[in-house]
């Protein structure tokens, strides 16, 4: 008796679609671009190796700042009837704020006033 090899056919599967990679910046829930800032520290020659998480904390302490600073700018602004965040409201709010006139004290802001 003679047997035949059954082969298979698998019709029904859907194609396979290849893993899309899943930028840093989206894992870690970040607007600031984490893969942009890591290359910045690289080239910056700050130290022989920098490991990812170094630049995904970074950038988070980054957007961070920005958010703060724009967001006590637009109040300023705000203060002054005004819809556009200029130079100078970005000044103001700098010196109102204990902490980002500490860390910016020695910083000039163009047309700042």
């Amino acid at each position: 008796m003679h047997h035949q090899a059954k082969t298979h056919t698998f019709t029904t599967m859907a194609p396979s679609k290849k893993a899309t990679p899943v930028p840093l910046s989206k894992k870690a829930n970040l607007a600031f671009p984490v893969a942009r800032v890591g290359s910045s520290l690289r080239k910056g020659r700050y130290a022989k190796r920098v490991s990812t998480p170094a630049a995904v904390f970074l950038t988070a302490v980054l957007q961070y700042a920005t958010t703060e600073l724009l967001e006590l700018s637009q109040t300023t602004a705000a203060q002054k009837g005004r819809c556009t965040i200029k130079p100078r409201h970005i000044c103001v709010a700098v010196r109102e704020d204990p902490d980002l006139n500490e860390l910016l004290q020695k910083v000039t802001i163009a047309g700042g006033g």
